[in-house]
């Protein structure tokens, strides 16, 4: 890839790694060097992705998994850390955007958002630190959203969920600073993906309308500025980065 940063020699899962920002980041991080755990629950689509890695000379772990259950969380974290021999890194980025007003809204959707993007963050950390503290290292990257900073009418429990990964990932950062461990908070805006995709038809609209007339980021952009975060020398700690398509008001 021609990043410039080397992560020979290290470890990194992935969740949500079977799209978007979460495949461009194990490709990422696999041509700088790292050996990947790839989690998601399309199985098909992650060991697609871990075969197309060791094609290109790179090595993957593809493991089906529901983030959002803690025992099944809890094993893809162990089962990178037993099969690729440590864990330096944790890319907390699975991920559900489900949007539309409060009142009348299917509640389904409000749970399905707690369980990827709150359960699924708390539950690979909690499996994680451990590891991480028994080493001496690592760094947990959790993906947020500009939503975790702005909110906006018609994505109230999203902006709750994101604002609470934000939250999280500060609190979690002091209590890791003395084990060695970084923590890092990414905040893409409008990026092409498909996390939109899965709304209901009317919300769909609105998102189109909104971001219609714009040059959306890239997964790579944010994959880039993840390799950014966990490439820098262990004395440096990017806490936090917010990333939005140049033409994006809010």
């Amino acid at each position: 890839m021609g990043s410039g940063f080397d992560l020979s020699g290290q470890v990194v899962a992935v969740t949500g790694a079977s799209s978007g920002i979460g495949e461009a980041t194990a490709l990422a991080c696999a041509h700088a060097g790292a050996a990947v755990a790839l989690a998601a629950r399309r199985s098909d689509r992650i060991q697609s992705l871990a075969e197309r890695i060791a094609r290109e000379g790179g090595r993957a772990i593809a493991v089906p998994t529901d983030v959002g259950d803690e025992g099944q969380a809890q094993a893809f974290i162990e089962r990178a850390h037993a099969e690729l021999g440590r864990l330096d890194v944790l890319v907390n980025n699975a991920g559900v955007m489900l949007l539309g007003p409060i009142e009348n809204a299917p509640t389904e959707e409000w749970r399905q958002m707690i369980h990827v993007n709150v359960f699924g963050v708390l539950y690979c950390t909690h499996a994680a630190l451990p590891l991480m503290h028994a080493q001496g290292s690592g760094h947990i990257v959790n993906v947020s959203s500009v939503a975790g900073r702005v909110a906006r009418a018609g994505s109230g429990v999203y902006n709750l969920t994101k604002f609470g990964v934000g939250a999280f990932s500060e609190s979690l950062r002091r209590e890791t600073v003395e084990m060695g461990v970084r923590v890092t908070l990414i905040e893409p805006g409008a990026v092409a993906t498909e996390l939109a995709s899965h709304n209901r038809p009317e919300v769909r609209e609105q998102i189109s309308k909104r971001f219609g007339g714009i040059t959306l980021l890239t997964a790579e952009d944010i994959a880039n500025a993840i390799l950014y975060a966990i490439g820098q020398p262990r004395h440096v700690s990017v806490n936090e980065m917010l990333i939005r398509p140049s033409e994006q008001l809010g």
